[in-house]
């Protein structure tokens, strides 16, 4: 009898130890690579956009570079905002002095239900950044083919490599750049794209703002389960 309860006893530790390994082959990996900055190839990804396709003088590009060549290639993304607009334009603008890049569409959707935080590896100039997830649009006009934005401020030291680090739950719904002030929850399974924006006003305080050059270093974007 003592046999045979030892030998059930052994089916049952290696059944647990099965049991316990498939768990943990399930559960995603506790970071996740949403966007890297290392190649050309991965700059394709991106587009740019500026306060010029209205009528505005801002400019903007997105770049690599190996100014850090210990370190591997980074993406830099930098430019020009101007408050003036173009002599003799038809746009009336509200606002102007604006730049942003953002991911082309994805081939569906970037699910990211398992995760809370986005990181991002960052070498800042002292503005504050825009970090916008876009997902499926549900919350303002479902239908339409305008993606709901969620956003969020960073401020990344300046000339320093930082990760900055944005739980999900920080993001503000926001519509056309306004705060939509309702109680709203992103749906992380259904995110469409990403982007990384800078205006010459407004933001954080003791951020550098006004109209001149911009420059921001980009290493990664990943998702994290904190």
């Amino acid at each position: 009898m003592s046999r045979f309860r030892a030998l059930l006893q052994a089916s049952l530790n290696a059944t647990k130890r099965a049991f316990a390994w498939n768990v943990e082959d399930l559960m995603p990996p506790s970071e996740r690579y949403v966007f890297s900055f290392n190649s050309k190839e991965e700059l394709k990804k991106w587009h740019l956009y500026s306060d010029s396709e209205y009528g505005g003088l801002s400019s903007a590009s997105l770049e690599i570079t190996d100014a850090d060549a210990d370190a591997g290639l980074r993406g830099v993304f930098s430019g020009n905002l101007s408050l003036d607009l173009i002599e003799g334009s038809s746009w009336r603008m509200r606002r102007s002095g604006f730049c942003g890049m953002r991911s082309k569409k994805f081939d569906g959707f970037i699910d990211l239900d398992a995760y809370d935080t986005i990181a991002m590896r960052l070498r800042g100039d002292g503005r504050c950044y825009i970090s916008t997830i876009y997902t499926e649009n549900w919350v303002n006009s479902p239908g339409q083919q305008e993606d709901n934005s969620w956003q969020a401020f960073i401020l990344a030291p300046k000339d320093t490599w930082h990760i900055a680090k944005i739980p999900l739950d920080r993001y503000l719904p926001t519509w056309r750049g306004n705060v939509i002030d309702a109680k709203l929850e992103m749906n992380p399974s259904r995110i469409v794209g990403m982007s990384l924006s800078v205006n010459a006003e407004g933001g954080v305080p003791g951020a550098r703002t006004g109209p001149g050059d911009f420059k921001l270093g980009i290493d990664w974007i990943k998702a994290l389960r904190t």
